[in-house]
């Protein structure tokens, strides 16, 4: 199986190169990256628990989906790609914003990432890819900032970090 590459990136998210996912998580090179986060008509947010094996961040609580774009694959059609591959569902998106990020994890790999920020709105169940996820919820809002100080731990670092700065992006996006 061919690993899959990042498209490494600028400040300016120029491209300037490709680079195999691994050994750009292990080299902390900026790459371009993406993050949807899909809203119903309660205007809450559908959350994902990372499946158990993931090589880092496992049973974490995050974003509905995120990963990295593909050569040649704009935001959005890597964000719609993926999420029908971990969530199981199709539904349109837009792009808020994007901003960089760096976060060491204790296995030595560290995300360097030009995120993508992306809503979309849905309100069926999801039908969630056990490789990629291990379990699904909504939370509003409120109830997510709620929780992440009460339990910080058992979110990932780019929500978080996407939480704190970002969240009245989602507030201003209602339906």
């Amino acid at each position: 199986m061919i690993e899959e590459q990042v498209i490494l990136v600028n400040e300016r998210d120029e491209p300037i190169g490709l680079m195999n996912k691994m050994e750009a998580h292990e080299k902390a090179v900026l790459h371009r990256a993406f993050s949807v986060f899909v809203l119903n008509e309660k205007n809450e947010v559908m959350l994902q628990q990372r499946a158990h094996h993931k090589y880092h961040s496992p049973l974490l609580w995050t974003n509905t989906c995120c990963s990295h774009q593909r050569a040649g694959e704009t935001n959005i059609e890597a964000g719609k790609r993926r999420l029908f591959e971990e969530m199981g569902f199709q539904t349109n998106l837009k792009e808020l914003f994007h901003f960089i990020y760096k976060a060491p994890f204790d296995n030595g790999l560290t995300e360097h990432e030009l995120d993508h920020v992306m809503i979309g709105y849905y309100n069926e169940a999801p039908i969630i890819n056990p490789e990629e996820v291990e379990n699904w919820k909504w939370m509003s809002i409120e109830a997510i900032k709620e929780d992440m100080i009460l339990n910080p731990d058992t979110y990932t670092v780019w929500f978080k970090i996407i939480f704190d700065e970002f969240y009245h992006y989602l507030e201003d996006h209602k339906l």
